[in-house]
């Protein structure tokens, strides 16, 4: 029996690997389920936009170019009205050479794949949802005691295709979304302007003179950048011990969960990301961190928004570092404090709270 979902839920235009048809046809199933289950957690903006990259990226539009507003509409409605059909289904087993796999087994069906070039992609992310992708290998390398699979182009994701991921001691990143997301990043920047760091980027990368071969620049770049921050993800995991993911799952409070998340990223960046792009004097890198500084992350640190601010306009990295460093121990006691609040919370009770959490001024 087929596992897919038809020939109505197929990418306008995307390529299937030569005898791995049924694979393909079962991970885009399993997105479809996972979607189906989980887009109602996004907000009504970030739900369009993600539908509208999700449409550019299956209909193979170019990067840059606006997708016809109609097709879109028409497109979301006929996804929607998928989804209706598939909200109780459950996931499909993954098929690789004769045998079948449970779908979150990504271990197991990559010692398959990884030899015909391909890479697989499953796990859980914010608020539990099931993430998967299907990809072309592009490279493998050794980073201190993380494997990095660098991904090209993708046959399958879902609605959310994060470019990069940790799962253990092996880190996905995904270029092909990443440079996706840079031109979003890129196009929003572009309409409101602006002289912060996402425009010093840019500008880093000649944006103003060949938008196409800036992004694509910045994108080799800066999945550098990435890799730096999934291998201080790794060095907190060492840190904080498998207790973090157990709170993670237990969490009945979904802005407990964006908190506790917030705290881990500024703990991996002090670890590792930021200290190895001052040690380099990496301007153009900083600028693409600081870029990415939003929402709760920013306000539980003003103080490393300030010193950006003052490197930019004197140079001078001595505050940055600073920062940095007291950082590095201030989200690691606040980490532990969170795995204590929770270990000694109510069960089904989040254990968390903004007036709790100190921030970083």
């Amino acid at each position: 029996m087929n596992a897919g979902v038809g020939d109505s839920a197929r990418p306008h235009d995307c390529p299937v690997p030569a005898g791995f048809g049924g694979l393909v046809e079962a991970v885009r199933t399993n997105c479809h389920i996972s979607d189906a289950r989980h887009a109602q957690d996004l907000t009504l903006c970030t739900y369009l936009l993600a539908m509208r990259e999700l449409f550019r990226w299956e209909a193979r539009i170019p990067l840059g170019e606006e997708p016809p507003r109609k097709s879109v509409g028409r497109w979301i409605a006929e996804r929607e009205a998928l989804w209706e059909t598939l909200g109780d289904r459950e996931f499909v087993a993954v098929p690789v050479d004769g045998e079948v796999f449970d779908p979150f087994n990504a271990n197991a069906i990559n010692a398959r794949l990884l030899g015909h070039g391909l890479v697989y992609g499953a796990g859980l992310g914010r608020f539990a949802k099931p993430h998967f992708f299907l990809g072309e290998l592009q490279r493998r390398e050794q980073r201190d005691a993380v494997e990095v699979l660098v991904v090209a182009q993708e046959f399958a994701h879902d609605l959310q295709a994060f470019p990069a991921s940790l799962q253990g001691a092996r880190m996905f990143l995904r270029m092909e979304s990443f440079e996706r997301w840079l031109w979003s990043k890129a196009e929003t920047w572009d309409h409101n302007r602006g002289d912060g760091a996402m425009g010093a980027a840019l500008a880093a990368y000649g944006f103003a003179d060949d938008p196409h071969l800036a992004l694509a620049r910045m994108a080799e770049a800066q999945g550098e950048t990435l890799i730096l921050h999934e291998l201080g993800e790794h060095a907190a995991g060492g840190l904080l011990g498998p207790g973090w993911k157990d709170m993670l799952a237990n969490l009945a409070d979904r802005r407990a969960e964006l908190l506790a998340r917030a705290v881990r990223d500024h703990l991996a960046d002090c670890l590792v990301t930021l200290p190895a792009l001052i040690d380099r004097k990496a301007s153009a890198s900083l600028h693409f961190w600081f870029a990415n500084l939003e929402g709760l992350r920013r306000e539980l640190f003003p103080r490393l928004a300030r010193a950006y601010d003052d490197w930019r306009s004197s140079q001078d990295l001595a505050a940055l570092g600073s920062a940095v460093a007291d950082g590095r121990e201030h989200w690691r006691q606040v980490a532990l404090d969170l795995l204590d609040l929770h270990r000694h919370a109510a069960p089904g009770k989040a254990a968390l709270g903004w007036p709790a959490l100190p921030v970083l001024d």
